[in-house]
């Protein structure tokens, strides 16, 4: 790594830390040409599938964009920002697990609907009336009636 100090090229590392619950290291580097000291932090990059949407446009997965929408669904909801983040990761780690480099979107949307089916059922019967479409109050009454025969 070079010197941000002096542009030197070789570094070397005084100490390593766990930073973020270990999904990135914190190391502290001195440069052997200048002496000054810096911090650097390294995480993995992990590549994630573009996601093929309904009109077969392509795009990349936003992250943002997934927690917006389950944030929205939670809203008002007893649901913590933790476990939010938490069901973020879950959902990013099976897109990843798929192996896929481009997932269809109903894929995501079924994953975000069991997420949320799991995590809280009112959060769960919003996000399903937008992603589904439901038109009418009957369409509601028959997602609630499934998810009430599904927890029995």
């Amino acid at each position: 790594m070079f010197c941000p100090f002096c542009s030197a090229q070789e570094t070397k590392v005084i100490d390593s830390r766990l930073v973020s619950d270990g999904a990135q290291v914190r190391r502290r580097r001195q440069c052997v040409e200048c002496s000054e000291r810096f911090t650097s932090f390294e995480a993995a990059e992990l590549v994630m599938p573009r996601v093929v949407k309904r009109d077969n446009t392509r795009e990349p997965f936003n992250e943002e964009k997934l927690m917006s929408g389950l944030q929205r669904a939670l809203e008002k909801r007893p649901v913590s920002i933790e476990a939010i983040e938490q069901c973020v990761f879950q959902i990013k780690a099976s897109l990843r697990a798929t192996g896929e480099r481009e997932v269809k979107s109903e894929f995501v949307g079924e994953l975000i609907m069991d997420a949320l089916k799991k995590l809280d059922k009112v959060a769960y019967v919003r996000f399903a009336s937008v992603y589904r479409s439901f038109e009418d109050v009957k369409e509601f009454g028959e997602e609630i009636a499934r998810l009430s025969s599904e927890s029995q």
